[in-house]
């Protein structure tokens, strides 16, 4: 089953494709830049009924022509079964759309990623007839993003490096820089990293500083955000503010929600909104 810690893993790809690239140049392989990153189907199921979905199929583009298949699995334990998963994967879109296939695997101890990066050899001993490699990011070679202004120059990556060094010593201070760099972006983008980070995290002792963390500096957000808009003299832009941030963090606004709280033209009310938008789970819930 998906969990909220492994979806998270594979959605900050989506959310920047080019943190790929960035991560690994780091490592020494020399990814081309992508100049278009389109977001494939991830369902590989065929007639038959066996169902197969990757987590994150992203085509990427470059200038130079040679393009490629971008295969994101979050992997948070180990799992033999993943080996024959992985290798029909790769066969299947290669056969499906005539380009070369990456299989990226995200962990997030070092133990699952040092099993995950094992060449997967297929066949007999004396001649094996297809071997996988899968790249595999995790605590080994992810950079540990302890820099405040390292992490505000690349947020996309300091969220990752959050993420996979979730269960080491050194992320308390990975989180402090993770936290003072949503400092340097607009709300919008704030929350969502702010909210992928506390996901990928999970369960991990981490989270609870994550949390922490966010409790003061989310106040830090909902008040530059009222200040501002209120100094523009504006109801209707907190009005929009709320119905964007829910949108913004995936949570289904109806129009009979959109419809109140855009006529209300309390800026108190709104700004009580406002703060609420930022972690309820429900819109309903902002009038509670």
């Amino acid at each position: 089953m998906v969990n909220s810690s492994h979806e998270a893993m594979h959605r900050i790809f989506q959310e920047d494709p080019g943190i790929f690239t960035r991560t690994f140049r780091t490592l020494g392989i020399p990814f081309p830049d992508p100049v278009a990153v389109s977001l494939l189907p991830t369902d590989l199921t065929e007639t038959k009924p066996l169902e197969r979905r990757v987590d994150t199929l992203l085509r990427v583009d470059t200038a130079d022509g040679d393009g490629y298949l971008l295969a994101v699995e979050a992997q948070v334990r180990k799992d033999p079964a993943k080996h024959s998963s992985w290798t029909y994967y790769l066969a299947h879109l290669n056969a499906k759309y005539g380009i070369g296939p990456v299989l990226l695997v995200v962990c997030q101890d070092e133990s699952t990623a040092r099993w995950a990066a094992r060449p997967i050899r297929i066949g007999p001993p004396q001649w094996p007839s297809l071997t996988v490699r899968p790249l595999v990011l995790g605590p080994h070679n992810v950079p540990a993003v302890t820099d405040p202004s390292a992490a505000a120059r690349d947020v996309p990556l300091a969220a990752f490096s959050a993420i996979t060094h979730g269960k080491d010593p050194n992320a308390p201070a990975i989180l402090k820089a993770l936290a003072a760099a949503l400092k340097t972006v607009d709300e919008e983008t704030a929350v969502i990293f702010g909210e992928l980070t506390e996901l990928g995290l999970g369960k991990t002792p981490a989270a609870q500083i994550w949390r922490d963390l966010m409790a003061v500096d989310l106040s830090f957000f909902r008040s530059e955000t009222s200040q501002r808009l209120r100094a523009e003299g504006k109801a209707e832009g907190l009005a929009e503010a709320v119905v964007r941030i829910l949108e913004r963090r995936g949570v289904p606004v109806g129009q009979d929600i959109s419809d109140r709280v855009s006529s209300c033209t309390d800026t108190d009310v709104l700004d009580q909104w406002l703060a609420r938008a930022l972690s309820v789970t429900e819109a309903e819930d902002l009038f509670t």
